[in-house]
């Protein structure tokens, strides 16, 4: 007997792939999969007849063939709704961009209060001048008066001494 003729193919689901694998037997076909687990018992291999699935494993014998389940949207259309959900709250097209409308609302704010504070400055420093030139003229005023005051006293005193002195005699 031919050796293509002993062998068999099995199958076993791995992600998004059917794993095809031409084995004398299942013990070899799970030790070309390097599972651990008996996956025929837990009925997730399986011994494939189909011819058109057999001709490549049979092809290459112990070499673990992949071949795609469906398109990504088969794969997507065959998920339970809520998986479907999930899968389509995490592509990224699906996803809008942020929108940038607070932060910019925030930086117009930002501008307008630093203007309006710097006009407020300018007139306190403006009021503050005012008041500088208002203090140097009552400074002024008031050297002046007691300039004034003093020679006064200063005359008064001294024709004090003068009639005290011809009082005295």
């Amino acid at each position: 007997m031919p050796r293509a003729q002993k062998l068999k193919v099995y199958r076993t689901p791995i992600g998004f792939h059917d794993a095809y694998v031409a084995a004398p037997s299942q013990k070899a076909a799970l030790e070309a999969w390097g599972s651990d687990a008996d996956l025929f018992a837990r009925k997730v291999a399986e011994q494939v007849t189909d011819p058109d699935l057999m001709a490549e494993p049979l092809a290459h014998p112990g070499k673990v063939i992949r071949k795609l389940r469906g398109t990504a949207e088969e794969q997507l259309a065959s998920l339970p709704s809520a998986a479907k959900q999930r899968a389509s709250k995490h592509a990224p097209k699906s996803r809008p961009r942020p929108s940038r409308a607070a932060v910019d609302e925030a930086e117009k704010a930002l501008a307008e209060l630093d203007t309006r504070q710097q006009e407020e400055r300018a007139q306190l420093a403006s009021r503050e001048a005012a008041l500088a030139r208002e203090r140097s003229d009552l400074e002024a005023r008031q050297r002046k008066a007691l300039d004034k005051a003093a020679k006064a006293r200063d005359r008064a005193e001294a024709a004090y001494e003068k009639a005290l002195a011809k009082w005295r005699g």
